[in-house]
């Protein structure tokens, strides 16, 4: 069984940074992870994806029209430009579905929603935090850990 995660978003929001968190939290655990990123005109703000796909045996990094379980976007108007990719049930997950009243900086906003993505997906909450503490710099680790944890709760 392979899930499939798409983050989409513009460039400058933290999409590969996110996909980056997830997968190392993914071979923490022991999955098999296939990753693949899609820049375009990230470097003016236009549209950037990342797919992530994890299980025991993954062949390929590309998700399958229709096969997405998990589609992250960080901005609005990217629902459109990657919706053919999220399966009949798949879940969607937008700003709208974390407490952006408690952002207290724009820039978290990616991991806000990761935090989000956390709670439906097998991985232990500890192991979040590790790779969390791993990867961002301690002057704005705080800040990532407490937006990761507002969306982590917001979703469960």
């Amino acid at each position: 069984m392979v899930t499939n995660v798409i983050v989409a978003g513009l460039g400058g929001q933290g999409v590969l940074k996110v996909t980056d968190i997830l997968s190392e939290a993914l071979f923490r655990c022991g999955y098999d992870i296939k990753k693949s990123e899609v820049h375009g005109m990230s470097q003016r703000g236009g549209s950037v994806s990342s797919e992530v796909r994890f299980g025991d045996n993954v062949a390929s990094p590309m998700v399958p029209a229709g096969e997405c379980d998990f589609l992250v976007v960080l901005d609005i108007t990217q629902v459109e430009v990657v919706k053919n990719k999220l399966r009949p049930n798949g879940i969607l997950i937008t700003p709208d579905d974390v407490p952006k009243e408690k952002l207290t900086n724009p820039k978290a906003l990616n991991t806000m929603l990761l935090g989000a993505l956390s709670a439906k997906l097998p991985v232990e909450e500890k192991v979040w935090v590790e790779v969390l503490t791993d990867i961002f710099p301690e002057k704005i680790r705080a800040l990532n850990l407490e937006m990761f944890n507002l969306g982590r709760a917001a979703a469960k």
